[in-house]
């Protein structure tokens, strides 16, 4: 069996992150790169599964050559393989570009199982799975809670505010995962010595047999950014009679009922 698991590099969530006012992208130098945490998990699922089953555990990023060393954690980690897709003309990609290109990299690499996070902590979409498996045209099981791998089916638990459901369905398939998963094992010392050793394979859109003019243009546009304003300080109401009357006053102004 062939798990692919799509990983990650976001902003630290401990650092400082914000967006270049010029491009309207995230700033990546404003605080340290790191392998998203959600990436880490869906990792954690497959490798947990290939310690005791003859799986083949492969990570799949798309991201720009300066993310090579974080996607390395991943075989560090213990996957047998990776593929990171890079090129200048995806920088700025919204979701649409990003799954197209992605669902490109999983078809060449072949795939029973795709294993994703449910959203990332930089963009969090949430809507990546699903595109993915429109495009792959495989079965799509979103936001478990457990999973189940079997040789030919993947199953798993999904709990909603007043319910938990049990969704499974046929491999192959695209799955994604919540943080209810357990913490990615750390990568030991043998790991980090063997992922020198392991493939790592970069691709453009012309190795994916993709023409840039053609492919790279984004479903969304962004028609405006600007920075957040200094928090203001709050209304205050002092009751003289008639503080029920104002506080219904400020919460309609502001369209809060």
């Amino acid at each position: 069996m062939k798990i692919v698991v799509l990983v990650k590099e976001v902003p630290d969530t401990y650092g400082e992150r914000k967006l270049d006012l010029e491009t309207g992208l995230a700033d990546r130098a404003a605080s340290e790169a790191v392998l998203d945490e959600i990436s880490e998990r869906a990792l954690e699922v497959a490798l947990s599964f290939a310690d005791s089953n003859d799986a083949e555990v492969v990570v799949v990023s798309m991201a720009p050559e300066s993310a090579a060393a974080t996607v390395r954690k991943g075989l560090a980690m213990g996957a047998a393989s990776a593929v990171h897709v890079a090129d200048p003309a995806l920088a700025g990609a919204d979701l649409g570009l990003t799954a197209r290109v992605l669902a490109a990299a999983i078809r060449r690499t072949g795939f029973d199982l795709v294993i994703t996070g449910n959203l990332s902590t930089d963009g969090s979409g949430g809507v990546l799975p699903a595109m993915l498996a429109e495009l792959l045209d495989v079965p799509n099981a979103t936001a478990l809670s457990s999973v189940e791998i079997t040789a030919d089916s993947v199953s798993g638990t999904r709990n909603t505010d007043d319910s938990t459901m049990r969704v499974s369905t046929k491999l192959p398939a695209v799955v994604s995962i919540t943080e209810a998963l357990p913490n990615a094992r750390f990568p030991n010392f043998k790991g980090i010595m063997a992922a020198k050793k392991r493939p790592f394979e970069t691709l453009s859109l012309a190795d994916l047999g993709i023409e840039p003019n053609d492919f790279s243009v984004a479903m969304s546009i962004m028609t405006a950014i600007a920075e957040r304003p200094p928090r203001a300080a709050g209304i205050k109401i002092t009751d003289e009679g008639d503080g029920g009357t104002k506080i219904a006053e400020y919460l309609i102004a502001n369209r809060l009922v």
